[in-house]
């Protein structure tokens, strides 16, 4: 069986070609997925990917989205500016750096740095880079409060709410009760893509006994945080349970056999008492009996000593 025929040298050559080709150009991308951050009212600089010498004559762009352009310079000299840029943008002519101050909510998005060097009627682009800015505002520390929905004597039902405003990006929130993960029920407003937002996150409980609740909002690697206890309500009024019927039922018959009791006994115990002596309260022919008895006794007692 005959082989294939051996590739001509050139074409051998094509494949390590293009993937040195890919090499490049991956690693071109990586160099210009360049990200900036910065917050609302400070100063950034952007970066460019080439120094010129101050003797080549050149043009230096800056543009942002492709399709505004914030400045341009030509042979050092500035030769236009946005109006939204006005008083806010420089560039530094060495590095061809751009800065930017006071940064505002607007300036958030990728801008790109464009070098053309002239060469006798041409212009070439020398250098063309992108880079990311990425603009934070801070959002108000978060407000927490709780309303009392229900009460009673095992649980307090709450209604808590968390708010913060002013800031940019959208947020998230997250929240914790006594350090478990709770998940608020949020609603964000505002005025447009580049505005403040303003986030507020409710959530129902249903409390037992004293308890730690923590808000959180978190934007482009920024977090504000606030906690408030809550605490379950003491108030709680415990009602009095009537006793069973049989209870009251053997209660009375006792209370009545007492009765009773006492009755006879102050009926029947003082003549008993008093049978043996002579009372006041005896019969009139009674004492007379005890009474006459009493003489004869002593009168024979006496007799009987005598003799």
């Amino acid at each position: 069986m005959a082989g294939l025929p051996a590739a001509p040298p050139a074409l051998r050559r094509w494949p390590g070609l293009g993937l040195c080709l890919l090499l490049c150009l991956s690693s071109g991308y990586v160099l210009e997925k360049k990200v900036v951050q910065s917050k609302v009212g400070e100063e950034v600089i952007l970066p460019c990917c080439h120094e010129v010498p101050s003797s080549e004559l050149h043009r230096v762009y800056w543009q942002k989205n492709t399709t505004e352009v914030v400045l341009a310079y030509a042979e050092g000299r500035m030769i236009s500016k946005h109006e939204r840029y006005e008083n806010r943008t420089k560039m530094d002519t060495r590095n061809l750096t751009l800065w930017i101050s006071p940064v505002e909510i607007l300036d958030n998005g990728t801008y790109q740095c464009v070098v053309q060097r002239k060469r006798s009627q041409n212009s070439v682009v020398v250098c063309d880079e992108s880079v990311t800015l990425f603009v934070t505002a801070d959002f108000s520390r978060p407000n927490i409060t709780a309303e009392v929905s229900a009460n009673s004597c095992e649980s307090t039902e709450m209604v808590v709410r968390c708010s913060s405003h002013g800031g940019f990006p959208k947020p998230r929130m997250s929240g914790a009760l006594n350090n478990i993960s709770v998940v608020w029920n949020v609603s964000w407003v505002s005025e447009s893509t580049f505005s403040p937002y303003n986030v507020t996150g409710s959530l129902w409980l249903n409390v037992t006994r004293d308890a730690s609740i923590t808000c959180s909002v978190e934007y482009n690697g920024f977090a504000k945080s606030s906690s408030l206890l809550l605490k379950k309500t003491n108030d709680c009024i415990v009602p009095t349970v009537p006793p069973p019927y049989n209870v009251i039922t053997a209660s009375s018959i006792i209370i009545i056999i007492f009765l009773l009791a006492v009755t006879l006994a102050a009926r029947y115990l003082p003549r008993h008492v008093c049978s043996h002596c002579c009372k006041p309260q005896d019969s009139a022919e009674e004492g007379v009996k005890e009474c006459k008895k009493s003489p004869v006794s002593s009168k024979v007692s006496s007799e009987t000593s005598s003799v």
